[in-house]
């Protein structure tokens, strides 16, 4: 196929290019298909068509954290998952917790959650967290002993649906027990192209 001549044309090719990568694409993967021929402001443009495209169907166009991708709509969650017959990783409270604090407070030391939670924090939450590269250590306390210091990472933020920590819901509303927060991993065995 030669180079797109028109927005049609290159709606298509970003269309195509996002309903068959795995990982999000950014402005700047996107801007390599069209070799250096589009403005960011005309690929923002397809995207909202795009998005708007798509408005009806089972799937839908999101921004994260790393980039754009297609995903299947929330509701067609139960029915995807038929197809996976393991179970989706369950995430204890505790683990939950951790995250929450290090997302809200970071960077943030062991000490700090273990002074919020109130209990100490078990290694392997820790360990759990930085294996599915939801945190990362990004530095040391100046203080005795040099505490390292976490906060949470680009995949934490896609796998939220995220495209940054203030899209995080308010802490007012963890102060409220009748609201349920729907604040969930992105896993497989959500509703995900990718």
């Amino acid at each position: 196929m030669q180079e797109p001549e028109n927005t049609t044309e290159m709606k298509r090719v970003l269309e195509a290019a996002l309903l068959t990568c795995s990982e999000p694409l950014s402005l700047d993967d996107m801007l390599k298909l069209f070799a250096g021929r589009m403005e960011r402001a005309t690929l923002r443009m397809l995207l909202d068509e795009l998005r708007a495209d798509w408005q009806t169907g089972t799937l839908e166009l999101v921004q994260v954290a790393s980039g754009w991708r297609f995903q299947a709509r929330a509701e067609y969650a139960p029915f995807i998952a038929r197809l996976t017959p393991d179970r989706p990783q369950r995430y204890s409270r505790a683990l939950m917790e951790t995250l929450a604090i290090i997302a809200y407070r970071q960077p943030v030391t062991r000490g700090d959650i273990e002074e919020v939670r109130g209990v100490m924090v078990n290694p392997n939450i820790m360990r759990q967290l930085l294996e599915r590269h939801w945190i990362d250590v990004v530095g040391q306390r100046e203080v005795p002993g040099r505490p390292s210091l976490y906060a949470t990472t680009r995949t934490f933020l896609d796998d939220f649906n995220l495209r940054t920590l203030s899209e995080l819901p308010a802490m007012d509303d963890f102060q409220h027990p009748e609201l349920q927060l729907d604040l969930q991993p992105h896993t497989p065995e959500s509703p995900s192209m990718n």
